[in-house]
């Protein structure tokens, strides 16, 4: 992978998107995610940041914009700081 970027499926993993990281990659194969607007054809896509990421998961959908890569994946408040809410504009109440 190119400095600078990580594989789909392990990103949302770090995130919190999926519980298991092949939970992650079928998101990505069954068409669930979108990476700047374009549907992900594959789990080893590369994001990078800045990216704009829409995913679709079962709990509901996500307009997301990635502010850093993840060097593991570690407890929820570590994996909101992996991204931003490009849904929620600055008046809004932070999720509970």
């Amino acid at each position: 992978m190119n400095p600078g970027r990580q594989r789909l499926d392990k990103w949302l993993w770090f995130a919190r998107f999926a519980k298991t990281r092949s939970l992650a990659a079928r998101l990505v194969t069954d068409g669930h995610v979108r990476i700047n607007g374009k549907r992900a054809e594959a789990a080893s896509k590369g994001v990078a940041i800045g990216d704009i990421l829409t995913v679709a998961a079962a709990h509901g959908t996500a307009l997301i914009r990635v502010r850093d890569l993840g060097e593991r994946r570690g407890p929820a408040p570590e994996a909101c700081l992996l991204y931003e809410d490009v849904d929620r504009t600055p008046d809004d109440p932070a999720p509970a």
